[in-house]
């Protein structure tokens, strides 16, 4: 375990109360986004050469330079997020929104990020999969003390390496992390010339439980999720990944929920090209058209979209790839039973027999669902019902696309 001689020498950490901070640290400004649409690239003034990163549904927060140090302000608060048009839920994030903003800086950047608390109970944040001094880790109580309510607390280090991290909780972390707090921090190679890409997305995933009608996640539950999200929406409230022909893609993804993914993608075949550990070596790259993502992991692939149209990406646990639903519903597949409806839909109106023949039916009948809870089916393509939900958005190739153009 670090001393606290150690850990103050390792890093330069200060830990102070909020209502000083601005004042003692000269803390950046702090830049808070509410929304959930897909925010463009964010580029920087100092004419950056790496292609940024598009979160989908999220945004990057830009950093600001003093003395050769990226600076970033994050903050721990509550939120409120809309998973899909009908349906919004209380979270805990950054910055307002879950997942927190995307953080992006280069190979040997020295970062400094301050993090104010403005939670209910203490927290901390783990910078997952960066190699750092051990007193900048973020785990709360064992290699710093917790960030209790209204402090702030700067972590900083040097970014040895370039690659997909996440950052989130290492205190209280089952409820903080099930609440909705986790970010992603992207690495570029420091050399431009190093894997580049016309188009970069980034994901992060998670799984939810919230009840029929509620609209705050059950933070103990275990296993039994109802709601599961690609940057902390649901389809059809994903926005879709807009790329030009013949562009080079990378999607990044980094799986902070309690479940692995098989993430699939229709039309194209890709190559896994980066791990928790590091970039994978182009020998070592093989062609895959699903790509698994374990609990805690990160993952990276690459393609070329070479053929035109609307692709489906979703989870292959075809549950993940649905609305709520619930876990205990009697199998009616095959069973016959007009009379019994009939005689149920005297004494109770409105009653509706499904399951008979497929659950297709669910989407067209259009049923009448508790406040702020959504439909297990959803969605409208241009041929019909596309009866999907969850982790489920659209890779849409286009031709004729400006290179900075992610228009739909």
């Amino acid at each position: 375990m670090t001393t606290r001689r150690e850990f103050l020498a390792g890093g330069g950490v200060v830990l102070i109360g909020a209502a000083v901070a601005d004042r003692a640290l000269a803390a950046p400004e702090i830049i808070s986004r509410g929304e959930s649409t897909t925010q463009p690239p964010h580029w920087l003034a100092n004419g950056q050469r790496y292609q940024p990163v598009v979160t989908p549904n999220g945004w990057t927060l830009p950093p600001r330079l003093r003395d050769g140090v990226k600076e970033y302000h994050l903050v721990a608060e509550k939120v409120k997020r809309e998973f899909a048009p009908g349906m919004e839920v209380n979270c805990w994030g950054y910055n307002g929104s879950t997942p927190g903003p995307t953080i992006e800086a280069v190979e040997g950047d020295r970062v400094r990020i301050y993090v104010t608390n403005r939670l209910p109970e203490h927290t901390s944040i783990h910078w997952h999969g960066i190699r750092l001094p051990n007193g900048m880790d973020g785990v709360g109580g064992l290699t710093q003390p917790h960030i209790e309510p209204g402090q702030t607390f700067v972590y900083e280090f040097v970014l040895k390496r370039s690659g997909t991290f996440m950052y989130h909780p290492h205190s209280d972390d089952m409820v903080q992390v099930a609440m909705g707090m986790m970010g992603l921090l992207i690495v570029h190679p420091k050399n431009p010339k190093e894997r580049p890409v016309d188009r970069d997305f980034a994901f992060l995933l998670h799984n939810w439980d919230v009840e029929a009608g509620t609209a705050t996640p059950k933070s103990a539950t275990m296993t039994e999720f109802n709601l599961w999200s690609f940057n902390s929406r649901v389809f059809p409230g994903t926005d879709p990944l807009v790329v030009r022909k013949g562009d080079r893609v990378r999607i990044r993804i980094g799986n902070l929920s309690m479940h692995d993914h098989p993430i699939h993608l229709h039309g194209f075949d890709v190559q896994v090209t980066g791990t928790d550990g590091g970039w994978v070596p182009k020998s070592a790259q093989f062609p895959e058209i699903t790509v698994n993502v374990p609990v805690g992991a990160m993952r990276a692939f690459e393609f070329v979209a070479d053929e035109p149209g609307d692709w489906a990406l979703h989870c292959h646990k075809m549950h993940h790839a649905m609305g709520p639903m619930g876990h205990n519903v009697p199998n009616m597949l095959g069973v016959q039973h007009d009379d019994i409806a009939r005689k149920i839909g005297n004494l109770v109106d409105g009653y509706m027999a499904m399951g008979e023949h497929g659950m297709a039916e669910m989407q067209a009948m259009q049923m009448e669902l508790p406040e702020n809870t959504l439909p297990m089916m959803a969605g409208d393509g241009p041929y019909g019902p596309l009866e999907m939900g969850g982790m489920f958005t659209v890779l849409k190739v286009r031709e004729g696309l400006a290179h900075d153009d992610y228009r739909d």
